[in-house]
């Protein structure tokens, strides 16, 4: 089978939505592929599904434009740092760090990490008018394209040109910026992954219906408040915040908290130990305190029990009113046979009195349960006053660089606090497109090599060039140690990671941390080479020659190779083997087989058949030419020598012309 394919200037995310309606209501698509809306509904109003005229929404200026750009295709190719990978520490390593716009980032990731990411933390600019948030996009729409694409009116694709062309900070250029990129995250997490969105109270209840619309109000699992021990925008006519908004989302329903392990007082409770094995535990009264501690909260919880002594004991008020216990008799029957229950006797002054019915009864003996601290965790709250604020950020930033690199960065203890309760477990990908310092990443790291955990990072952040005059000390750190010529965050986000690794190599020295991964990779971003992402329904040569592929470099074609095995679902962090076919140098990984460069002739694809029938780890299902290193005879000779040939694995092989 032979196909042609121009995807290289043209990397969506992919639509799985789309693929579940063509595969369920496969009637209701044109042969070009479209989707009759109107047979559709007629199809669905069959089995009594009501179409509503009127919903509850959100519209901002700029919403049309945001769809279009979550599905637009790129303009970058991927460029991997080959320098830094091949060094001893990130060879291996499964961890990346990404240079470039995130929303490119995130379009580059959407094949190959399609629901393989279990946590996404973000920190997205706060759009306060003071943190330098302003909307800035290099897609060129004309005013009748954007009509046209979008499916506005012209006075609306106008208006949102103006905004878009214009370094604007409105809620509706904060929105446009945000929707595209979380439309793409949703389709990067598992079924079970969860997202956190830390905000203020600038941009909190946009973004809390913006995210009811991407992640669908039912998913929406908690907004937790955090205290960040400072206070920001006091003045005499507004209130000072002393706290930002976490925001979290899931993917589905299948997403679960995992309990939050103790520490401090809830922990010193755990002060008992009877030496058996079992541990150390905490002893509660068996009697319900606080809130719905009384009998008609729930009668089926008071009931009489005996004491030592085989008096009927019941559980009592401290004002004499008729309480109930934690448990139902089955439980307490259970933990009696585990030996959970101590009994101790009451001062005589705290003795209870009670009446039930005519009877009077004197609560002599106080009951208690054993609660083992093993697996014992506290359920997750929506106030976060326990951790450390930004103070605790910026003194973990200047301990590894000697300066305040960032304003306001998260603690690590805040990012681990996340990573807790998101039930991650080895294996599990945490991904941060606005990684700033790059707390997340060190957070990760810190918490593999305290309990020989596996879990992965992905980080992208923008080369956004650091101001020389508001933050001097970072812009000459980059350009005269870092030796930098252009000083960009990422940069610091880089030497962040590096300085951090090294940091928990040297706290950790007495322990064993040979299979740690405390490396990283580095890939960025670069423009498609001029006059490549042309218009054209079919290659003809006339056509081809609108493109100069003689001025590609060997790095352009590496840069392509990776945008594409990218793209055809093959990580980033896996290596791509070099397959010799008779002095013609293939790429191979995944089933897929590259042809890359000029010069494949017939003893090349001679090799290559012969190679499929007797290597048993060689078994590409698919082979990829780049055409413009192929004249049309030998696409031929190929294309039909791999459609020909029996080959003795019976692989059923594709054989794909790519531009």
């Amino acid at each position: 089978m032979t196909k042609e394919q121009k995807i290289t200037g043209n990397i969506t995310p992919p639509n799985k939505d789309l693929e579940t309606l063509k595969k369920h209501f496969p009637q209701c698509f044109d042969k070009s592929g479209n989707l009759d809306f109107e047979k559709f509904k007629k199809q669905l109003s069959a089995t009594e599904i009501n179409f509503s005229k009127e919903s509850y929404g959100m519209d901002w200026l700029g919403k049309s434009y945001a769809r279009l750009l979550a599905t637009d295709e790129t303009t970058t190719l991927l460029k991997e740092d080959e320098t830094f990978n091949q060094k001893k520490e990130n060879a291996n390593s499964e961890n990346l760090l990404i240079k470039g716009d995130n929303l490119e980032v995130l379009k580059h990731l959407s094949n190959a990490y399609y629901e393989k990411i279990k946590m996404i933390y973000i920190d997205p600019p706060y759009n306060t008018g003071s943190d330098g948030f302003v909307y800035q996009d290099d897609r060129k729409f004309t005013k009748d394209e954007l009509q046209e694409l979008a499916g506005i009116s012209e006075e609306r694709a106008k208006r949102i040109l103006d905004f878009t062309q214009s370094k604007s900070n409105s809620h509706s250029a904060w929105l446009t910026f945000m929707y595209p990129r979380l439309y793409i995250a949703k389709q990067l997490l598992k079924e079970d992954g969860v997202i956190f969105i830390s905000i203020d109270d600038n941009e909190v209840a946009q973004l809390r219906l913006l995210m009811d619309e991407v992640f669908g109000e039912e998913n929406f699992r908690g907004e937790i408040i955090r205290a960040t021990g400072t206070t920001t925008g006091q003045t005499a006519k507004k209130v000072g915040s002393s706290y930002d908004t976490l925001l979290c989302y899931s993917k589905t329903d299948y997403f679960e908290f995992s309990g939050i392990n103790l520490k401090g007082k809830d922990l010193n409770r755990f002060n008992n130990d009877d030496n058996d094995g079992k541990g150390k535990y905490a002893l509660l009264q068996l009697r319900k305190t606080g809130n719905a501690d009384r009998k008609e909260d729930r009668e089926g919880m008071f009931f009489p029990i005996m004491s030592p002594d085989n008096t009927e004991v019941y559980p009592v008020g401290p004002t004499n009113y008729l309480s109930r216990w934690r448990v139902g008799k089955k439980t307490y029957e259970t933990m009696i046979k585990e030996n959970l229950i101590i009994w101790k006797k009451e001062d005589l002054s705290d003795v209870k009195e009670i009446f039930i019915g005519e009877e009077k009864y004197k609560t002599i003996w106080k009951p208690y349960v054993k609660y083992y601290l093993e697996g014992r965790t506290k359920k997750v709250s929506n106030l976060w006053t326990d951790i450390d604020g930004n103070k605790k950020g910026s003194i973990e930033i200047k301990d590894l660089f000697g300066f305040s690199a960032f304003s306001n960065p998260k603690p690590i203890d805040f990012i681990n606090k996340t990573i807790e309760i998101s039930d991650i477990i080895d294996e599990d990908i945490i991904l941060d497109f606005f990684a700033g310092s790059g707390t997340t990443a060190d957070a990760v790291m810190q918490l593999n090599a305290e309990d020989g955990g596996n879990r992965k990072f992905i980080l992208a952040q923008l080369p956004e060039l650091i101001d020389q005059k508001n933050n001097k000390t970072a812009y000459d750190f980059v350009k005269n140690e870092l030796k930098v010529a252009i000083p960009t965050i990422f940069e610091i986000t880089k030497e962040r990671l590096i300085r951090a690794s090294k940091k928990i190599q040297e706290e950790n020295k007495d322990k064993d941390l040979s299979n740690q991964d405390l490396g990283f990779k580095i890939f960025e971003t670069m423009p498609i080479w001029e006059d490549y992402n042309f218009e054209a329904d079919e290659l003809d040569a006339q056509q081809m020659l609108l493109f100069d592929e003689s001025k590609l470099t060997k790095e352009d074609i590496k840069a392509l190779l990776v945008t594409w095995k990218t793209y055809d679902g093959v990580s980033l962090t896996q290596t791509i083997q070099e397959t010799d076919l008779s002095g013609y140098t293939a790429h191979y990984s995944n089933g897929k087989l590259y042809l890359m460069d000029k010069g494949f002739k017939t003893e090349n694809l001679k090799t290559l058949l012969e190679k499929i029938d007797s290597d048993k780890d060689f078994n590409p299902t698919t082979i990829i030419a780049f055409g413009y290193h192929f004249d049309s005879k030998n696409l031929r000779e190929i294309s039909e020598n791999i459609k020909s040939y029996a080959n003795k694995k019976s692989i059923d092989i594709d054989f794909i012309t790519r531009y």
